[in-house]
Protein backbone atom coordinates (compact mmCIF):
# COMPACT_ATOMS: atom_id res chain seq x y z
CA UNK A 1 0.00 0.00 0.00
CA UNK A 2 1.43 3.37 -1.03
CA UNK A 3 1.03 6.08 1.61
CA UNK A 4 1.94 9.69 1.08
CA UNK A 5 3.18 11.24 4.33
CA UNK A 6 2.81 14.87 5.27
CA UNK A 7 5.87 17.15 5.01
CA UNK A 8 8.38 16.58 7.85
CA UNK A 9 7.22 19.38 10.15
CA UNK A 10 5.61 19.33 13.55
CA UNK A 11 5.88 16.59 16.15
CA UNK A 12 6.71 13.38 14.33
CA UNK A 13 9.07 11.21 16.44
CA UNK A 14 11.06 8.47 14.75
CA UNK A 15 11.69 4.94 15.97
CA UNK A 16 8.05 3.82 16.04
CA UNK A 17 7.57 0.21 15.04
CA UNK A 18 3.79 -0.22 14.70
CA UNK A 19 2.85 2.46 12.21
CA UNK A 20 3.70 5.36 9.95
CA UNK A 21 4.09 8.65 11.81
CA UNK A 22 2.84 12.01 10.54
CA UNK A 23 3.15 15.48 12.13
CA UNK A 24 0.62 16.61 14.72
CA UNK A 25 0.34 20.09 13.22
CA UNK A 26 0.51 23.56 14.74
CA UNK A 27 0.70 24.22 18.48
CA UNK A 28 -1.43 27.36 18.19
CA UNK A 29 -4.95 27.38 19.62
CA UNK A 30 -7.46 30.21 19.66
CA UNK A 31 -7.81 30.05 23.45
CA UNK A 32 -4.21 31.28 23.81
CA UNK A 33 -4.67 34.46 21.76
CA UNK A 34 -3.55 37.38 23.93
CA UNK A 35 -2.36 35.00 26.68
CA UNK A 36 1.24 35.10 27.93
CA UNK A 37 2.19 31.42 27.84
CA UNK A 38 5.29 29.79 29.34
CA UNK A 39 8.35 29.47 27.08
CA UNK A 40 9.37 25.87 26.41
CA UNK A 41 12.85 26.39 27.83
CA UNK A 42 11.67 28.29 30.91
CA UNK A 43 12.88 26.98 34.23
CA UNK A 44 10.34 24.74 35.93
CA UNK A 45 9.25 25.40 39.52
CA UNK A 46 11.01 23.38 42.21
CA UNK A 47 7.93 21.25 42.81
CA UNK A 48 8.14 19.85 39.26
CA UNK A 49 11.73 18.64 39.45
CA UNK A 50 12.33 14.89 39.70
CA UNK A 51 15.39 12.66 39.67
CA UNK A 52 16.41 10.99 36.44
CA UNK A 53 15.43 7.30 36.39
CA UNK A 54 18.05 4.58 36.44
CA UNK A 55 17.74 2.32 39.50
CA UNK A 56 18.04 -1.49 39.32
CA UNK A 57 14.30 -2.18 39.19
CA UNK A 58 13.85 0.48 36.53
CA UNK A 59 16.54 -1.12 34.36
CA UNK A 60 15.12 -4.62 34.92
CA UNK A 61 11.64 -3.53 33.86
CA UNK A 62 13.03 -1.67 30.87
CA UNK A 63 14.87 -4.80 29.70
CA UNK A 64 11.71 -6.89 30.09
CA UNK A 65 9.66 -4.45 28.01
CA UNK A 66 12.22 -4.46 25.21
CA UNK A 67 12.64 -8.24 25.27
CA UNK A 68 8.89 -8.81 24.91
CA UNK A 69 8.35 -5.95 22.40
CA UNK A 70 5.95 -4.26 24.79
CA UNK A 71 5.18 -0.57 25.14
CA UNK A 72 4.44 1.57 28.19
CA UNK A 73 2.70 4.91 28.30
CA UNK A 74 5.27 5.78 30.97
CA UNK A 75 7.88 6.01 28.20
CA UNK A 76 5.74 7.05 25.23
CA UNK A 77 4.12 9.99 27.03
CA UNK A 78 7.23 10.99 28.99
CA UNK A 79 5.66 10.55 32.43
CA UNK A 80 7.66 12.38 35.15
CA UNK A 81 6.95 9.58 37.64
CA UNK A 82 8.56 6.81 35.59
CA UNK A 83 11.54 6.49 37.94
CA UNK A 84 9.40 6.28 41.10
CA UNK A 85 6.86 3.86 39.65
CA UNK A 86 9.29 1.56 37.87
CA UNK A 87 11.51 1.36 40.94
CA UNK A 88 8.39 0.22 42.82
CA UNK A 89 7.88 -2.48 40.17
CA UNK A 90 4.74 -0.98 38.63
CA UNK A 91 4.11 0.21 35.09
CA UNK A 92 1.27 1.16 32.78
CA UNK A 93 1.30 -1.11 29.74
CA UNK A 94 0.28 0.50 26.46
CA UNK A 95 -1.33 -1.98 24.10
CA UNK A 96 -2.39 -1.73 20.44
CA UNK A 97 0.95 -0.32 19.34
CA UNK A 98 2.79 2.99 19.71
CA UNK A 99 1.15 5.07 16.96
CA UNK A 100 -2.20 6.78 17.64
CA UNK A 101 -4.83 7.70 15.07
CA UNK A 102 -5.60 10.94 16.91
CA UNK A 103 -3.48 14.06 17.23
CA UNK A 104 -4.19 15.50 20.67
CA UNK A 105 -2.13 18.66 21.12
CA UNK A 106 -0.96 17.84 24.67
CA UNK A 107 0.05 14.21 24.18
CA UNK A 108 3.57 12.91 23.58
CA UNK A 109 2.42 9.70 21.87
CA UNK A 110 3.12 9.64 18.12
CA UNK A 111 0.28 10.30 15.67
CA UNK A 112 -0.17 8.61 12.31
CA UNK A 113 -1.42 5.50 10.56
CA UNK A 114 -1.05 2.22 12.52
CA UNK A 115 0.05 -0.64 10.29
CA UNK A 116 -0.01 -3.58 12.70
CA UNK A 117 -2.47 -5.25 15.05
CA UNK A 118 -0.54 -7.57 17.35
CA UNK A 119 -2.93 -10.38 18.29
CA UNK A 120 -0.29 -12.04 20.47
CA UNK A 121 0.12 -8.95 22.64
CA UNK A 122 -2.41 -9.95 25.38
CA UNK A 123 -0.44 -13.14 26.07
CA UNK A 124 2.88 -11.33 26.34
CA UNK A 125 1.47 -8.60 28.57
CA UNK A 126 -0.09 -11.16 30.90
CA UNK A 127 3.12 -13.18 31.11
CA UNK A 128 5.12 -10.02 31.84
CA UNK A 129 2.69 -9.10 34.62
CA UNK A 130 2.99 -12.61 36.05
CA UNK A 131 6.78 -12.52 35.85
CA UNK A 132 6.79 -9.26 37.80
CA UNK A 133 4.22 -10.66 40.29
CA UNK A 134 2.30 -7.39 40.23
CA UNK A 135 -0.57 -6.82 42.64
CA UNK A 136 -2.12 -4.15 40.41
CA UNK A 137 -1.58 -3.38 36.74
CA UNK A 138 -2.81 -0.57 34.51
CA UNK A 139 -3.52 -1.19 30.83
CA UNK A 140 -4.00 1.69 28.41
CA UNK A 141 -3.63 2.16 24.66
CA UNK A 142 -3.39 4.43 21.70
CA UNK A 143 -6.59 5.19 19.78
CA UNK A 144 -7.21 2.73 16.94
CA UNK A 145 -10.07 4.43 15.11
CA UNK A 146 -9.43 2.38 11.99
CA UNK A 147 -10.51 -0.82 13.80
CA UNK A 148 -14.17 -1.80 13.94
CA UNK A 149 -14.19 -2.09 17.75
CA UNK A 150 -11.32 0.33 18.41
CA UNK A 151 -9.33 -2.51 19.98
CA UNK A 152 -11.89 -3.39 22.69
CA UNK A 153 -11.50 -7.14 22.12
CA UNK A 154 -7.74 -6.88 22.69
CA UNK A 155 -8.41 -5.07 25.98
CA UNK A 156 -10.84 -7.80 27.07
CA UNK A 157 -8.46 -10.62 26.20
CA UNK A 158 -5.60 -8.90 28.03
CA UNK A 159 -7.72 -8.56 31.19
CA UNK A 160 -8.87 -12.19 30.95
CA UNK A 161 -5.35 -13.54 30.49
CA UNK A 162 -3.98 -11.55 33.43
CA UNK A 163 -6.81 -12.82 35.66
CA UNK A 164 -6.04 -16.39 34.56
CA UNK A 165 -2.33 -16.15 35.39
CA UNK A 166 -2.60 -13.92 38.48
CA UNK A 167 -6.11 -14.15 40.00
CA UNK A 168 -5.23 -11.79 42.86
CA UNK A 169 -3.88 -9.06 40.57
CA UNK A 170 -6.35 -6.22 40.12
CA UNK A 171 -6.50 -4.84 36.58
CA UNK A 172 -7.21 -1.20 35.80
CA UNK A 173 -7.87 -0.07 32.24
CA UNK A 174 -7.61 3.42 30.80
CA UNK A 175 -9.56 3.18 27.55
CA UNK A 176 -10.19 5.43 24.53
CA UNK A 177 -13.78 6.46 23.77
CA UNK A 178 -14.05 3.83 20.99
CA UNK A 179 -15.91 6.58 19.05
CA UNK A 180 -18.83 6.23 21.47
CA UNK A 181 -19.58 2.56 20.74
CA UNK A 182 -21.57 0.99 23.57
CA UNK A 183 -20.89 -2.46 22.13
CA UNK A 184 -17.13 -1.89 22.43
CA UNK A 185 -17.53 -0.50 25.95
CA UNK A 186 -19.57 -3.53 26.96
CA UNK A 187 -16.85 -5.85 25.67
CA UNK A 188 -14.38 -4.28 28.13
CA UNK A 189 -16.85 -4.05 31.04
CA UNK A 190 -17.76 -7.73 30.77
CA UNK A 191 -14.07 -8.65 31.23
CA UNK A 192 -14.38 -7.23 34.79
CA UNK A 193 -11.52 -4.78 35.29
CA UNK A 194 -11.25 -3.48 38.86
CA UNK A 195 -11.26 0.12 37.62
CA UNK A 196 -12.43 1.42 34.27
CA UNK A 197 -10.87 4.76 33.41
CA UNK A 198 -11.29 7.16 30.52
CA UNK A 199 -9.70 10.60 30.68
CA UNK A 200 -11.63 13.80 30.05
CA UNK A 201 -8.26 15.64 29.89
CA UNK A 202 -9.50 19.25 29.77
CA UNK A 203 -12.43 21.64 30.17
CA UNK A 204 -15.24 22.01 27.65
CA UNK A 205 -14.01 25.27 26.05
CA UNK A 206 -10.53 23.89 25.30
CA UNK A 207 -11.67 20.39 24.38
CA UNK A 208 -12.29 20.81 20.60
CA UNK A 209 -8.87 22.35 19.96
CA UNK A 210 -6.54 20.39 22.23
CA UNK A 211 -8.38 17.07 21.87
CA UNK A 212 -9.71 17.25 18.31
CA UNK A 213 -10.46 13.53 18.04
CA UNK A 214 -12.86 13.51 20.97
CA UNK A 215 -16.08 15.01 22.29
CA UNK A 216 -16.48 16.47 25.78
CA UNK A 217 -19.88 14.96 26.61
CA UNK A 218 -19.09 11.73 24.82
CA UNK A 219 -16.22 11.17 27.27
CA UNK A 220 -18.29 12.06 30.33
CA UNK A 221 -21.30 9.99 29.33
CA UNK A 222 -19.11 7.03 28.39
CA UNK A 223 -18.11 6.84 32.04
CA UNK A 224 -21.74 7.23 33.07
CA UNK A 225 -22.73 4.33 30.82
CA UNK A 226 -20.26 2.08 32.66
CA UNK A 227 -22.36 2.48 35.82
CA UNK A 228 -25.47 1.40 33.92
CA UNK A 229 -23.71 -1.68 32.57
CA UNK A 230 -22.12 -2.56 35.92
CA UNK A 231 -23.08 -0.38 38.95
CA UNK A 232 -20.34 -1.96 41.08
CA UNK A 233 -17.46 -1.00 38.80
CA UNK A 234 -15.15 1.81 39.87
CA UNK A 235 -14.87 4.57 37.28
CA UNK A 236 -12.02 7.02 36.97
CA UNK A 237 -10.97 10.02 34.89
CA UNK A 238 -8.19 12.59 34.73
CA UNK A 239 -7.85 16.29 33.92
CA UNK A 240 -4.56 18.02 33.22
CA UNK A 241 -4.33 21.65 34.33
CA UNK A 242 -2.25 24.51 33.01
CA UNK A 243 -3.42 24.66 29.37
CA UNK A 244 -5.43 27.86 29.76
CA UNK A 245 -8.52 26.74 31.64
CA UNK A 246 -10.24 29.06 34.13
CA UNK A 247 -11.12 28.15 37.74
CA UNK A 248 -14.86 28.19 37.07
CA UNK A 249 -14.31 25.86 34.10
CA UNK A 250 -12.40 23.36 36.23
CA UNK A 251 -15.22 23.32 38.77
CA UNK A 252 -17.79 22.90 35.99
CA UNK A 253 -15.90 19.97 34.47
CA UNK A 254 -15.72 18.30 37.88
CA UNK A 255 -19.44 18.92 38.40
CA UNK A 256 -20.25 17.44 34.98
CA UNK A 257 -18.21 14.33 35.81
CA UNK A 258 -20.17 13.83 39.00
CA UNK A 259 -23.36 13.88 36.91
CA UNK A 260 -21.99 10.64 35.48
CA UNK A 261 -21.14 9.40 39.01
CA UNK A 262 -17.40 9.13 38.31
CA UNK A 263 -15.73 7.77 41.46
CA UNK A 264 -12.06 8.75 41.12
CA UNK A 265 -10.53 11.91 39.67
CA UNK A 266 -6.86 12.68 39.03
CA UNK A 267 -5.58 16.23 38.55
CA UNK A 268 -2.03 17.00 37.40
CA UNK A 269 0.11 19.67 35.76
CA UNK A 270 0.37 19.78 31.97
CA UNK A 271 3.97 19.48 30.76
CA UNK A 272 4.66 20.36 27.14
CA UNK A 273 6.30 17.45 25.26
CA UNK A 274 7.67 19.47 22.33
CA UNK A 275 7.49 22.88 20.58
CA UNK A 276 4.68 21.54 18.38
CA UNK A 277 2.42 20.82 21.36
CA UNK A 278 0.19 23.42 22.95
CA UNK A 279 2.22 25.71 25.28
CA UNK A 280 1.88 25.65 29.05
CA UNK A 281 -0.36 28.56 30.04
CA UNK A 282 0.66 28.57 33.72
CA UNK A 283 2.28 26.56 36.47
CA UNK A 284 -0.38 25.38 38.90
CA UNK A 285 0.82 25.57 42.52
CA UNK A 286 0.68 22.68 45.00
CA UNK A 287 -1.69 24.75 47.15
CA UNK A 288 -4.16 25.04 44.27
CA UNK A 289 -4.04 21.29 43.70
CA UNK A 290 -4.78 20.79 47.40
CA UNK A 291 -7.77 23.12 47.08
CA UNK A 292 -9.19 21.19 44.13
CA UNK A 293 -8.83 17.93 46.06
CA UNK A 294 -10.92 19.40 48.88
CA UNK A 295 -13.52 20.73 46.43
CA UNK A 296 -13.76 17.40 44.66
CA UNK A 297 -14.09 15.23 47.75
CA UNK A 298 -15.92 17.47 50.23
CA UNK A 299 -18.11 19.61 47.97
CA UNK A 300 -18.76 17.50 44.88
CA UNK A 301 -18.67 13.98 46.29
CA UNK A 302 -15.88 12.19 44.41
CA UNK A 303 -14.89 9.04 46.28
CA UNK A 304 -11.21 9.98 45.84
CA UNK A 305 -9.29 12.82 44.22
CA UNK A 306 -5.56 12.37 43.55
CA UNK A 307 -4.37 15.93 42.98
CA UNK A 308 -0.84 17.28 42.61
CA UNK A 309 1.62 18.71 40.08
CA UNK A 310 3.16 15.35 39.14
CA UNK A 311 -0.02 13.27 39.37
CA UNK A 312 -0.87 11.21 36.31
CA UNK A 313 -3.73 8.77 35.66
CA UNK A 314 -2.07 5.69 37.15
CA UNK A 315 -0.33 7.41 40.06
CA UNK A 316 -1.05 5.48 43.30
CA UNK A 317 -3.48 3.36 41.30
CA UNK A 318 -3.03 0.25 43.46
CA UNK A 319 -4.09 2.09 46.60
CA UNK A 320 -7.18 3.44 44.85
CA UNK A 321 -8.22 -0.04 43.71
CA UNK A 322 -7.86 -1.38 47.25
CA UNK A 323 -9.39 1.45 49.26
CA UNK A 324 -12.12 3.11 47.17
CA UNK A 325 -15.65 1.71 46.98
CA UNK A 326 -17.76 2.29 43.89
CA UNK A 327 -20.81 4.51 44.04
CA UNK A 328 -24.01 3.83 42.11
CA UNK A 329 -25.14 5.21 38.75
CA UNK A 330 -25.50 8.95 38.18
CA UNK A 331 -27.93 11.07 36.20
CA UNK A 332 -25.97 10.68 32.96
CA UNK A 333 -26.10 7.02 31.90
CA UNK A 334 -26.73 7.11 28.14
CA UNK A 335 -23.84 7.73 25.75
CA UNK A 336 -24.05 11.21 24.24
CA UNK A 337 -22.54 12.53 21.00
CA UNK A 338 -21.85 9.01 19.75
CA UNK A 339 -23.58 9.83 16.48
CA UNK A 340 -21.62 13.06 15.93
CA UNK A 341 -18.41 13.25 13.97
CA UNK A 342 -15.54 14.28 16.18
CA UNK A 343 -14.03 17.72 15.47
CA UNK A 344 -10.98 16.00 13.96
CA UNK A 345 -13.24 14.39 11.36
CA UNK A 346 -14.75 17.72 10.28
CA UNK A 347 -12.63 19.88 7.92
CA UNK A 348 -12.27 23.00 10.09
CA UNK A 349 -9.28 25.38 9.84
CA UNK A 350 -6.41 24.55 12.18
CA UNK A 351 -7.54 21.04 13.13
CA UNK A 352 -5.92 17.79 12.06
CA UNK A 353 -7.99 15.65 9.74
CA UNK A 354 -8.02 11.96 10.64
CA UNK A 355 -8.97 9.54 7.90
CA UNK A 356 -10.11 6.16 9.25
CA UNK A 357 -8.30 3.26 7.61
CA UNK A 358 -7.87 -0.40 8.39
CA UNK A 359 -4.71 -2.05 9.65
CA UNK A 360 -2.92 -3.77 6.78
CA UNK A 361 -0.54 -6.12 8.54
CA UNK A 362 -1.40 -8.49 11.33
CA UNK A 363 1.35 -9.97 13.49
CA UNK A 364 0.81 -13.05 15.60
CA UNK A 365 -2.40 -14.14 13.84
Amino acid sequence: MDIELLPPRGYAPTGKDTGLVTPKGSSKIRAHEGLATVELRSRKPEWLKVRSPGGPNYLRLQRLMRAESLHTVCEEAGCPNIGECWEAGTATFMILGDVCTRACKYCGVAHGLPTELDLDEPRRVAEAVARLQLEHVVITSVNRDELEDGGAAIYAETITRIHALLPDCSVEVLIPDFKGSEEALGTVVRAKPAILGHNLETVERLHPEVRPGGRYWRSISYLGAVKRLDPRMLTKTGIILGMGERPEEIRQAMTDLREAAVDILTLGQYLRPSPMHVPVARWVTPDEFTTWKRVGEEELGFKHVESGPLVRSSYHAKEQAREVEAGGPGRVQEILEADLRAPAEVPLPGLVQIEPRRAVHVRGA
